[in-house]
């Protein structure tokens, strides 16, 4: 309306500039075009307001809709902000069950160990000794079976010069179980320098001495094989002790590591999680803030359209006094040119497509560009034609994204049942390191997700920074314009307004409007000073015209300063998700990491399951997602779908006049 205004300015100055140049004998009465143009101003500012008002009772709605799901989201947040910080608590105490059970493992195997080293040393003690017997035995009975031998052959005396007689006669006397009588017959013989003396009894206690000799040599190496078994058994024993407490901590260490990189994963999810529900704490507060400036906002439009519309009526009652009306015939010259151009305004148009893109962002997908879009449906500049140009290309995108899905819906069932089908018995043989590697593929995925909405909504943010500041540079550049044409207009009709002055013989316009009243009796006391009327209709355009300089100037700030607020805004959130971004990535290299080692130590668990567990992982990891929220998804891009086209078909069809 106030563009239509500026105009309406403008042309009425040019046209009263012209006229001036016209005879009097040439005059009309140009003002019967000038009230029916207010007539049609007047209705187009009621059918505006009307427009306007259920237009705000659908942005108060929205806002209660926004509050509504931002407290939702907060609440969530909070709840989960909880379980993180139970699931950190129980983590920790897993974690240090796990500490404590590594120390537990390595005192075991030490023990182990020490063991090991003890029955080393018994044993080799034990077979120094039986070898010591043995070979004592094995000379002693060496040396009685060649006494023997010597005495069978009546060699006796040969023997007893030899060194075996020396053996035989140290083994007597250390011989303490031997009977005395043998013990004294075997010495008096080993005395005997010809060995011919008792050779016959001699031989019989010689013989049965090396069979006990023989038996006791028997006992100590049945004793000796035993001992070996037993050292051998033990050995067997510990050793396997020692290798499953060393691959129990192996496992411990691996564990521990694994537990450690959650926990700081986890600590990092409750970071964010944190700052997301601060992100949304704030932005109810700014949603509140901004809705409650709306409703005031709205009621200073309400009353400046009722000024309006009131001023209008004054205006129009005062042009269609029939007094007037005589006043204007004898004094404003008649043209073909019309006083004042009309042009509707856009506003209706902007703002019930803006309430429709304000229910396309209800849909639950959050797209930043759809503040783009609210930001140059704001200023005067905007291209109708671009916007439905976005919107379009939103539809498309949602479009492919659902026969996507459905492709892909169709591909998971069949490919999930397909490979179930083949698993018929699924071997649990490995718990701890199957669990840790579905952790780590399901970790990896969701982080793999969060990057990538990460990274898309980096780049759109920058898309629509760029956008947001070309549209300020064109908002900018349209208010200049504004502003130097009603410059132009202002001094236009000063020209005029001295012009008039100068026919009638005034000898300075008046400042303020003149009533009809004071015209009339001006008029009727000195016959062709009825022009101040003409002169007092200028004076009001020209006011009217610093009116709406002072306006564009305030739209102007307004726009500025929800552009610096943007910028702030989007600088902001882009720091913070820059840090987010970061922070997966490291979580996602960790879990990798670990997903590797898990599956070094499932590789030679099993082969032939490999490739079917391999495909059911895959499968699940690509579609679980996808098919537990099919259903919502498909409704909400109906529901934005629907919204986006409500708003594309209010543009579309704006019939407007723009400047």
């Amino acid at each position: 309306m106030k563009a239509t205004i500026v105009a309406l300015f403008a042309t009425s100055a040019q046209s009263v500039q012209m006229q001036m140049g016209v005879t009097s004998h040439a005059r009309g009465n140009p003002i019967r075009k000038v009230v029916t143009m207010l007539q049609k101003i007047e209705a187009k500012v009621k059918e505006e307001g009307e427009n306007e008002a259920e237009l705000h009772e659908k942005a108060m709605c929205e806002c209660k809709t926004g509050i509504a799901e931002y407290t939702q989201s907060i609440s969530d947040g909070e709840a989960k902000v909880e379980q993180l910080a139970a699931n950190l608590e129980s983590g920790e105490e897993q974690l240090a069950q796990l500490k404590n059970d590594l120390v537990n493992h390595k005192s075991d195997r030490e023990a182990a160990k020490d063991a090991l080293a003890e029955a080393l040393g018994m044993r080799e003690k034990e077979a120094a000794a039986y070898g010591g017997v043995k070979s004592e035995t094995e000379a002693n009975m060496e040396a009685i079976g060649k006494a023997v031998g010597a005495i069978e052959k009546n060699a006796a005396a040969s023997f007893l010069q030899s060194d075996a007689a020396g053996v035989l006669r140290n083994l007597v006397n250390s011989n303490q179980a031997m009977m005395a009588d043998s013990r004294t017959e075997v010495l008096s013989f080993l005395s005997n320098t010809d060995g011919s003396e008792g050779s016959g009894e001699i031989v019989g206690v010689l013989k049965q001495l090396s069979d006990e000799m023989a038996a006791d040599l028997k006992e100590a190496t049945t004793a000796e094989e035993k001992a070996i078994a037993n050292y051998d058994a033990l050995t067997a024993d510990k050793n396997a002790e020692v290798a499953e407490l060393t691959k129990a901590i192996e496992d411990k260490i691996t564990r521990v590591g694994e537990g450690g990189v959650a926990m700081a994963d986890m600590k990092a999810d409750a970071k964010d999680t944190a700052d997301k529900l601060a992100e949304d704490k704030k932005f109810i507060v700014d949603l509140k803030a901004e809705c409650e400036k709306k409703a005031k906002d709205w009621e200073a439009v309400k009353k400046e359209r009722a000024a309006e519309l009131l001023a209008l009526a004054d205006t129009i009652k005062m042009l269609n006094d029939d007094d007037a009306l005589e006043l204007f015939k004898k004094t404003l010259p008649s043209a073909a040119a019309s006083f004042m151009q009309v042009s509707v305004s856009a506003s209706t148009q902007k703002a019930r497509a803006l309430s429709m893109l304000h229910a396309a962002m209800k849909t639950g997908r959050p797209t930043r560009h759809i503040d783009l879009i609210a930001m140059v449906l704001h200023g005067k500049t905007a291209d109708m034609t671009k916007v439905i140009k976005m919107i379009d290309e939103m539809v498309s995108v949602l479009g492919q994204e659902q026969k996507d899905d459905d492709e892909k819906k169709d591909y998971c069932n069949t490919e999930i049942d397909a490979a179930e089908d083949k698993l018929k018995a699924d071997q649990l043989a490995i718990k701890d390191a199957d669990t840790a590697i579905k952790d780590a593929k399901e970790t990896i995925a969701t982080l793999e997700s969060e990057m990538i909405a990460l990274t898309g909504g980096l780049l759109m943010l920058d898309k629509a920074v760029t956008e947001a500041t070309a549209q300020r540079k064109k908002e900018n550049e349209a208010f200049k314009v504004v502003k130097a044409g009603n410059a132009a207009a202002s001094k236009l009709l000063g020209m005029a307004k001295d012009r008039l002055a100068q026919f009638y013989g005034f000898a300075q316009v008046a400042a303020a409007p003149t009533a009809f009243l004071q015209v009339r009796r001006t008029t009727e006391q000195k016959g062709n000073e009825g022009g101040g009327g003409v002169i007092a209709m200028l004076t009001a355009l020209d006011a009217e015209l610093e009116k709406e300089t002072a306006v564009a100037q305030a739209n102007e700030d307004d726009a500025q300063a929800d552009y610096e607020k943007y910028m702030a805004d989007s600088k902001t959130m882009r720091i913070d998700n820059g840090k987010i971004l970061e922070d997966k990535t490291a979580a996602k290299a960790d879990a990798e990491g670990a997903l590797q080692g898990h599956q070094d130590v499932l590789e030679g668990a099993f082969t032939k399951m490999k490739g079917t567990n391999d495909q059911l992982k895959v499968l699940h990891k690509d579609c679980d997602w996808l098919l537990a929220n099919f259903d919502s998804r498909k409704e909400a891009r109906a529901d934005e779908v629907d919204a986006l086209g409500k708003a594309k078909a209010v543009l579309s069809g704006a019939d407007l006049v723009q400047e």
